[in-house]
């Protein structure tokens, strides 16, 4: 069973595989922001969602893509590997912006971060893996599969998230 969607030249198409996993292939950066926009339009707040994959592979893109379906302007969202939270509001949810590329957290540094990881809005955590901690989540895994292209592995981790991916592929 296959689902896709296309808006204007972004195209990401979506192969619906069992067991709470979905794998999107996205073939531009706009196709990347578009399934964050889609991804946006069921989160209800208090979400977790796991960003894992190389440098340049579209997280951050993805991340602009969800805070512009919350109705953030998108160019307010900068990676923020140097300030290693990035907090935006003024949408529907507030949005919270982790970025764990140069920390490996501690057992404080996560006691730190368990406000962000437990609010009331979305939090997306960049370098997922390095949070060492497993709490139910959305995990999306982006990887290179070409020059443009990147395939997206959402997979969930936990009821609440087999919910979402539900209804992104019932789109």
């Amino acid at each position: 069973m296959t689902a896709s969607s296309t808006t204007g030249s972004a195209h990401a198409a979506t192969d619906v595989v069992p067991s709470g996993t979905r794998t999107i292939h996205s073939h531009s950066e706009d196709g990347t922001r578009v399934f964050g926009a889609r991804l946006a339009r069921y989160v209800r707040g208090g979400e977790l969602i796991g960003l894992v994959g190389e440098l340049g592979a579209g997280k951050t893109c993805l991340v602009r893509g969800l805070a512009e379906g919350l109705g953030i302007a998108p160019q307010k969202v900068r990676s923020p590997t140097f300030t290693l939270v990035n907090e935006y509001s003024g949408g529907r949810l507030p949005l919270h912006h982790i970025d764990l590329y140069r920390l490996v957290p501690s057992p404080v540094d996560r006691m730190a971060l368990r406000d962000y990881l437990d609010s009331d809005g979305v939090c997306v955590v960049e370098w997922f893996d390095r949070l060492g901690e497993d709490w139910p989540h959305l995990r999306i895994q982006l990887t290179f599969v070409g020059a443009n292209e990147r395939a997206l592995v959402a997979q969930a981790h936990g009821a609440q998230y087999d919910a979402l991916l539900d209804a992104l592929s019932d789109e």
